[in-house]
């Protein structure tokens, strides 16, 4: 298991949550809600967990 930090944008966040959801070798366990950066209103934060899926190649 890892556990994955995201900063960016809001939109930034959620668009590489889309990715990670739709890769077949990854398993998305738990997206944490955003969290504001201190000092700045336009960057967040979330916390991922993800697992490795293991998917036979072709």
């Amino acid at each position: 298991m890892l556990k994955i930090r995201l900063m960016g944008t809001k939109n930034d966040i959620k668009w590489f949550a889309k990715i990670l959801q739709r890769h077949p070798k990854v398993e998305v366990k738990e997206f944490s809600d955003f969290y504001t950066n201190k000092g700045t209103k336009k960057f967040y934060r979330a916390y991922v967990e993800v697992n490795k899926t293991n998917v036979a190649e072709k």
